[in-house]
């Protein structure tokens, strides 16, 4: 079987409807949809289909113990692709294991490197996914009106039903607030306790939230880096949001939240295609020298990144970690930049430059 999951309104059901075309006898089922749903649950799908999609499986009660049956029952040549916009680890309470039966692939908005046949002119597409995020609807709008209604309307679905999935009425009104202090917050790390006093609930609780925010695929979390994983869960992340187009703040804020989503998607590509254990992280030690990304292999740092919107001088704590990590390459990215140079070992790279070199 093939896990995709993703963003809600990402691409994953056009793109399971693609992979269709090139089987002779697929069938789509949708467990949103209510005839969909009794067709699942007796499986009544054609015993000749040799794909059958099952979107938004998640939703269905004891849906890990009903696809192993499934799976392990299914005639020879049935192949199957799931699709759902929450993540499957957020179910693996209770049910039987799926171990060994599944690839589990990630769907996120586009990147530059995608969107690169739309134009010869990088940097205004650039530019647009600055402004607009990589969700393909907001996107490829023409309309500007257009971009604010989807937004409009995808947060308060969001809000109105997937939230209510996970948590109580009573507390939606507090995760919507958290979702928007959030907008302003991007690539800060978080003190929990400060949300906990502007939502008047304990730091536990905007833990609980975040978690949701993340299993619905809003924001994504970026852990400060350490060797030791466990000690470095345990420090504040920086939150970043799947959707640029809606973070709120300067040019300088969107570009870092493009960059850190264009990187996200990088490692995972890495991860999910390739079998590679790269992980995004960002650094800043005891004496709050920072800077915002790093890629780790197997736990060893081999990248640092360093994001700015305009060209000017090095940063110093780029050349601090260069010297102290010398293995590592350091690399500064300007988003106003038309031709690189390297400082003292320092990469400096425009945008476009490096958002193109990345795997996805």
């Amino acid at each position: 079987m093939v896990f995709l999951t993703g963003p809600r309104q990402v691409g994953k059901t056009f793109l399971a409807k693609e992979i269709m075309k090139e089987f002779n006898s697929p069938a789509y089922l949708n467990f949103d949809d209510v005839d969909d749903a009794r067709i699942i649950r007796n499986r009544q799908w054609p015993i000749s289909a040799d794909l059958i999609v099952l979107d938004e499986l998640h939703k269905m009660e004891n849906w890990k113990q009903f696809i192993k049956g499934t799976y392990d029952t299914k005639p020879n040549g049935q192949t199957f692709l799931i699709t759902g916009s929450a993540r499957l680890d957020t179910f693996r309470q209770g049910g039987d294991s799926l171990a060994g039966r599944y690839f589990h692939y990630r769907l996120n908005p586009f990147s530059l490197k995608e969107v690169s046949a739309l134009s010869q002119d990088l940097h205004a597409l650039l530019r647009r996914l600055i402004e607009r995020g990589g969700f393909p609807e907001p996107f490829l709008a023409e309309d500007e009106r257009d971009v604010n209604r989807w937004r409009l309307q995808y947060y308060t679905d969001l809000i109105r039903e997937d939230i209510l999935d996970f948590s109580r009425i009573h507390e939606v009104r507090a995760i919507r607030l958290l979702l928007e202090l959030l907008r302003s917050k991007v690539g800060a790390p978080l003190s929990y306790t400060s949300l906990a006093e502007d939502l008047q609930v304990a730091p536990n609780t905007v833990k609980k939230y975040l978690t949701i925010l993340q299993s619905l695929y809003i924001v994504f979390p970026v852990y400060p880096y350490h060797k030791n994983v466990a000690r470095a869960l345990q420090k504040r992340p920086k939150i970043y949001f799947y959707d640029t187009g809606y973070v709120r703040g300067d040019d300088s804020l969107r570009f870092e939240n493009l960059v850190a989503i264009s990187l996200l998607k990088h490692v995972q590509y890495l991860y999910d295609a390739k079998g590679k254990q790269v992980e995004l992280y960002y650094l800043r030690d005891k004496d709050g020298r920072e800077i915002d990304f790093v890629l780790a292999e197997e736990g060893k740092m081999i990248l640092g990144i360093e994001v700015k919107l305009n060209r000017g001088t090095v940063s110093k704590h780029l050349q601090y970690y260069r010297i102290k990590f010398k293995d590592v390459r350091f690399i500064q990215v300007i988003l106003n930049l038309g031709k690189g140079w390297v400082k003292d070992g320092v990469e400096v790279i425009p945008a476009v430059d490096c958002l193109m070199s990345l795997e996805a």
